[in-house]
């Protein structure tokens, strides 16, 4: 398997540890995607996509309905999606991606975590370019040769491909999600799910003393319920990446 692949693998493993907290980032995610382009999941792709992703982290269908029906109401938080960079101990990278509907709060309490735990918050464009730009697609099949098909989207960007038991996974540039999303639409191919992900280009080990004062940082700034996503460039644990 790829890089990519066992990367997001390892990611997947912690973040189902934390159900509640993914159920209640994914619901912004919706709000998000049906205040740009409506409620109505036939005509609206990303949100079809969101719906499929919430499906997959097995979130109820009532919390899927709910989202939706918050972002038509006339009061409707106005969530924006803000990334911060900065540095965690021991020079590890991060990578916070958030959805706020009040940047001043969120930028103090991410600075506040990066300092309680011996990190730094950075301008933007400080540590991105330490991480690859993803996006990732599962995806159901039938009746397609796997060769031709793997072929077909090699034109499309993507840059991995894997033939699973239960679907096909490809990842891309991400700026390729548009188009991979489009051409999945235009064939009739059953998206199990669609996302982005970051994926450092390089990590660093750490001893059992660095990895605990790493994790105590992703900790605390997964709890905070304006971020939706923590990359970082410390390497995944054996118990994780296996």
């Amino acid at each position: 398997m790829g890089r990519a692949f066992e990367y997001r693998k390892a990611r997947k493993l912690k973040r189902w540890g934390h159900m509640a907290r993914t159920f209640t980032k994914l619901g912004k995610e919706i709000e998000i995607a049906v205040k740009a382009g409506g409620s109505d999941p036939s005509g609206n792709t990303r949100l079809r996509i969101l719906i499929q992703n919430a499906k997959a982290e097995n979130m109820p269908k009532e919390n899927i309905e709910r989202a939706i029906k918050r972002a038509t109401e006339k009061d409707a938080a106005d969530y924006k999606e803000v990334v911060y960079e900065g540095y965690g101990p021991h020079g590890v990278a991060f990578l916070v991606e958030t959805a706020t509907d009040n940047t001043n709060r969120t930028v103090a309490n991410v600075r506040m975590y990066f300092n309680k735990c011996g990190g730094t918050l950075g301008n933007s464009g400080s540590v991105a370019f330490m991480f690859e730009h993803k996006c990732v697609f599962k995806f159901k099949t039938a009746d397609t040769d796997p060769e031709e098909l793997e072929l077909e989207m090699i034109d499309l960007g993507v840059d991995e491909f894997y033939n699973e038991e239960d679907g096909i996974t490809v990842y891309a540039p991400y700026e390729a999600f548009g188009a991979i999303q489009k051409w999945l639409d235009d064939h009739s191919f059953e998206i199990v799910s669609g996302e982005s992900v970051r994926i450092p280009t390089d990590t660093k080990e750490l001893d059992a003393e660095g990895r605990e004062s790493v994790e105590k940082l992703v900790e605390k700034l997964e709890e905070d319920d304006d971020v939706v996503n923590v990359y970082h460039t410390m390497a995944e644990s054996d118990s994780y990446a296996e």
